[in-house]
Formats: structure tokens, sequence, C-alpha cells
């Protein structure tokens, strides 16, 4: 059995739609406005990212969890592998079936943030 590895990914209520469509398994290819894919590998930095950017943006920010083979870690824009211990895990310009092939298990909502949400931390 491959190693898996946590990946967190901040997102809006458009996005989440076409996730719930998959059946939880799957990303969908990015929206008009989203030029990467770019999951990271600290929970409070996607907090962060939900409730400060997807909530002004659209209302509504949520928080996944997925778990992915090690395997899938892309390489970043600076040409280093993104590390275990850095907050970004690197982004992807497009996703594709190749991607969400590894993907283990389901994206679970884990955080929903609205305009009158508690700050949390």
């Amino acid at each position: 059995m491959a190693e898996t590895m946590t990946l967190w990914r901040p997102t809006g209520p458009e996005e989440l739609d076409l996730v719930r469509a998959s059946g939880w398994k799957a990303w969908p290819p990015r929206l008009p406005d989203q030029s990467i894919f770019y999951p990271v590998l600290n929970e409070q930095y996607a907090i962060m990212i939900a409730r400060d950017w997807n909530v002004p943006a659209s209302g509504v920010g949520y928080v996944t969890r997925f778990d992915a083979d090690r395997d899938s870690r892309p390489v970043t824009r600076s040409g280093r592998q993104a590390g275990a211990t850095s907050l970004s895990c690197g982004c992807w310009p497009r996703i594709s079936t190749k991607f969400n092939q590894h993907i283990v298990g389901q994206i679970e909502v884990v955080h929903e943030f609205r305009p009158d949400s508690r700050p949390t931390g």
C-alpha cells in the first residue's frame, strides 16, 4: 500500500458543489477564475484562507481534507519539491484524471465559515 499524506483545500461553494457531484472522490477542472489548484499541508493555513478569502468572495468558505499518495506531490514553481513541513504542497496548473486517481478515500468538509462565524484558533 502506498504511503499517503493529508492535504487541505480551502474552497468556495461552486467548487464544493462539483466535488459533491463527484461523490466526494475528485476535484473538478479549474473554474474560470482559478488559475491553479493549490492544496496546503497545514490545517490552520487552510482555515485562514477559507475564512479570510473565500467568505468575502462568495459568502461562505469551506476547508476540505483528503489523503493522496505521496507520489502525487508536484514540483513547486521554484523547482523544489514541497516538503512535509512547508505550508503549501505546490500547485497544479490544472486538475487531471491522473491527479484524482491519487486521492485515497473521500474528500471531506471539516470546517465551514460564514460572515458571522466566530474566529478559530
